[in-house]
């Protein structure tokens, strides 16, 4: 499978299924420096990037906690809100101000229940999205912390 890219919520999900997630969207504005959540948190809420720039980081005890992956636009911003027990697997951090679509989890997740079909896009679409996050995670600690590095082969 190719996980070099995180699976845009445009092009993951259908027009219809687009348009019913949205409408548990609402605007908003992170300043440059917020913690959006912290590892460990109660998973609530996700965003999806309109503009700016958020940093998915991870704590290492005796140590700064390194950056995963910097988020933009259109990328999702959290997927822990979808699986039980939803808390937080990573911290994020805004590195820029940030525009983005917040969400509601508990009413996403009752949509998904209550629509099977748009319950198995959304499914769908952050799988592929944590696909590609234990991926870029499993990479940037090999990068900090194995003495050879990743070892991606071209």
């Amino acid at each position: 499978m190719n996980v070099s890219a995180t699976p845009s919520v445009l092009r993951a999900l259908s027009a219809r299924h687009r348009t019913r997630l949205m409408c548990f969207a609402h605007e908003n504005d992170i300043p440059q420096g917020t913690r959006l959540f912290e590892e460990g948190g109660r998973a609530d809420r996700f965003w999806i990037v309109r503009s700016g720039t958020v940093a998915l980081d991870l704590h290492v005890p005796g140590r700064r906690s390194p950056v995963i992956e910097s988020l933009g636009h259109d990328d999702l911003v959290g997927w822990s809100w979808l699986f039980e027990p939803h808390v937080w697997n990573l911290g994020a951090q805004a590195v820029t101000p940030v525009r983005a679509h917040e969400f509601d989890a508990v009413a996403v997740r009752l949509a998904c229940a209550e629509d099977p079909e748009f319950g198995q896009a959304v499914d769908h679409w952050v799988g592929r999205v944590l696909a590609h996050r234990l991926h870029a995670t499993r990479v940037r600690l090999l990068d900090l912390y194995a003495p050879y590095g990743s070892g991606d082969r071209p």
